[in-house]
């Protein structure tokens, strides 16, 4: 009699334990899972984007992974066919393109998977579920109103653009020359495109100062452009005698602030973009389906004055 008991007990610990077992892979079989698509994670400030976003649908209980279009909307077509097939629940999307990256978006839209634009947009007004974006043009606004200032309204200037098919580029260049062209004693000298690439745009630089070697002034279209001029005028000897002015709000220029080795920046907040973003996914899986278009973020120029209130990518 013991021997049966035992055998019983035996086959009932077997059943609960495949039950159990069957139960967890269920569980993991049905979570749901976010797909986080950043078009380039060679830049710190995209790298600080996708993981808050990535770390926050985490802590919200879903699964996540995160995707590098390397700037190529053609790796980034890729990332949406993969993302469909593999059955995500929403897309956090830091598009490359804003009208290239507007199909991929739609056949998201088509296979039933939301997305939510970050920090970039895309030229549509219904493909995404919604948009949240920094207001680049005020932030460029405020820093042109502060780059004329501390040029005294005079003297040579070079601008480093973006990349050119991303509306940050231009919305960030219409706002400060909405300031700057008003002042017919400041002459830009060259407008380049670096695309937002510290490398490149240290090439740039170097090849415009063969060309106007008296300039007085640097807008660059963000942050790492902006260090890549500055190594530029370091090479060349120029450093500490023309102003650099970057956008983003990145580590290495909140210190060069500090150093006097940048004159300012356009602090952008990523944390509240990914953190918003991934909250509103959220919110539609659980059955929300009405969402803001576009969400501005405010940006806040940094200077010596008061740099000493931020951190990278945000405030203390």
């Amino acid at each position: 009699m013991k021997k049966i008991a035992d055998h019983i007990c035996i086959a009932l610990l077997a059943v609960f334990l495949f039950a159990h077992c069957g139960q967890k892979r269920s569980s993991s079989k049905n979570r749901k899972k976010i797909a986080v698509v950043i078009s380039t994670l060679n830049n710190p400030w995209f790298v600080f984007l996708g993981e808050k976003a990535a770390e926050k649908a985490r802590s919200l209980g879903y699964e996540t992974k995160l995707f590098d279009s390397q700037n190529n909307s053609a790796l980034e077509s890729d990332h949406f066919d993969n993302i469909i097939v593999e059955g995500f629940s929403a897309i956090l999307f830091n598009p490359t393109d804003a009208d290239g990256s507007v199909a991929n978006v739609q056949k998201a839209k088509a296979a039933g998977i939301p997305v939510f634009c970050m920090d970039r947009e895309i030229n549509s007004l219904d493909a995404a579920t919604s948009q949240i974006l920094s207001d680049s043009y005020s932030g460029a606004v405020a820093i042109g109103k502060y780059f004329v200032r501390q040029l005294n309204k005079k003297g040579n200037y070079v601008e480093l653009l973006g990349l050119v098919g991303d509306n940050n580029t231009w919305a960030r260049s219409k706002g400060f020359h909405s300031v700057a062209d008003n002042y017919k004693d400041l002459k830009m000298v060259a407008q380049q495109s670096a695309d937002f690439d510290r490398n490149k745009a240290m090439e740039v630089m170097e090849s415009i100062l063969q060309a106007h070697p008296d300039i007085d002034g640097v807008f660059c279209g963000n942050d790492a452009m902006a260090m890549g001029a500055y190594q530029a005028l370091l090479s060349s000897g120029k450093a500490g005698k023309v102003k650099v002015f970057g956008f983003d709000g990145a580590d290495d220029v909140i210190s060069a602030i500090n150093a006097g080795k940048v004159a300012a920046t356009g602090m952008q907040f990523p944390l509240v973009m990914a953190q918003t973003a991934a909250g509103f996914a959220d919110e539609y899986i659980k059955g929300r389906k009405t969402f803001p278009q576009k969400i501005p973020v405010a940006v806040e120029l940094v200077t010596k004055m008061n740099v000493s209130d931020y951190v990278a990518y945000g405030k203390k």
